[in-house]
């Protein structure tokens, strides 16, 4: 009976791959609420499950700070990440590569914006009378809620924003909230935000132009992509990573490209993002290599 079972064994086919088992666990930056992005990333995962015949799972994250964690820890092995946030991950990832962006995120903008009650209209000069105004940033490692605004009041200014706004400048947390405390108007006046956010609620109704005012487009600069963690390559065989590469950029579905506000995903290489690790070594954001 033994020598039975060691000759079964011993001919049994040689094992299964490393990634039998293996979950692709992917996370995004929380710049929406959590369950509108459970449903916007949740048929992504199946989508790549499909293409890559491996088992994905989105993740969600409690915050953009927790979502590079995720990533530096191995927790997910793939993200959807802002341009800040992207190189924070890969900086503390060595090996980590930026596989995918939106056709839009080496041109990306943000909006500066202000309640009518402000008296302030669109301009192509930067707005230097929000500061006389109470102004909030998104998330505190938001690229086009945060850190490029900042970086375009400080270049204009040659002020901190603490020094440049006369009320203590607050931080909405989100994209939408930005937009959301601004069309209110009663506490804060004047706020930045990605232009995709503002464009898409104008046009899905939820803010009126009118009271909720485009005042400014900053200069354009690199921001969203998708990393990917080199451990893929160790987990799911070599040449894994080219092929997820390719499953993303091959994403032709208007709803899935809805859950990136992104017409099509194109190729991404971390020098694209230099000019961002720039600015946030400049800011203190990013740790000087």
């Amino acid at each position: 009976m033994l020598g039975l079972a060691l000759s079964a064994v011993l001919s049994a086919p040689a094992s299964s791959s490393a990634a039998d088992g293996a979950v692709l666990r992917f996370t995004a930056i929380p710049d929406h609420n959590a369950t509108e992005l459970q449903q916007k990333y949740d048929p992504v995962a199946a989508y790549l499950g499909e293409k890559l015949a491996v088992e994905v799972a989105y993740v969600p994250a409690a915050d953009y700070q927790a979502s590079v964690e995720m990533f530096k820890n191995g927790d997910v092995q793939l993200a959807w990440f802002g341009g800040l946030t992207g190189v924070q991950a890969r900086q503390a990832v060595p090996g980590a590569r930026a596989i995918a962006q939106g056709i839009e995120d080496p041109q990306y903008r943000s909006y500066f914006i202000a309640h009518e009650s402000t008296g302030l209209e669109e301009s192509e000069d930067f707005p230097a009378a929000i500061a006389d105004f109470p102004f909030t940033f998104g998330s505190e490692s938001s690229t086009s809620g945060r850190l490029m605004p900042e970086y375009f009041i400080r270049q204009n200014t040659g002020k901190a924003p603490g020094d440049f706004f006369e009320h203590p400048v607050g931080f909405s947390g989100s994209h939408p909230k930005t937009a959301e405390l601004v069309a209110q108007g009663t506490g804060v006046k004047v706020g930045a935000l990605n232009y995709k956010t503002y464009d898409n609620m104008v046009a899905a109704g939820k803010i009126d132009p009118k009271v909720c005012r485009k005042i400014w487009t900053t200069p354009p600069y690199a921001d969203y992509n998708f990393t990917a963690h080199p451990v893929l390559e160790e987990t799911f065989g070599e040449g894994f990573t080219e092929k997820l590469q390719k499953a993303v950029m091959e994403i032709d579905d208007p709803g899935l490209l809805a859950a990136f506000q992104r017409e099509r995903l194109i190729e991404a290489r971390n020098e694209e993002f230099e000019g961002i690790a720039a600015v946030a070594t400049e800011l203190g954001m990013l740790r000087r290599r």
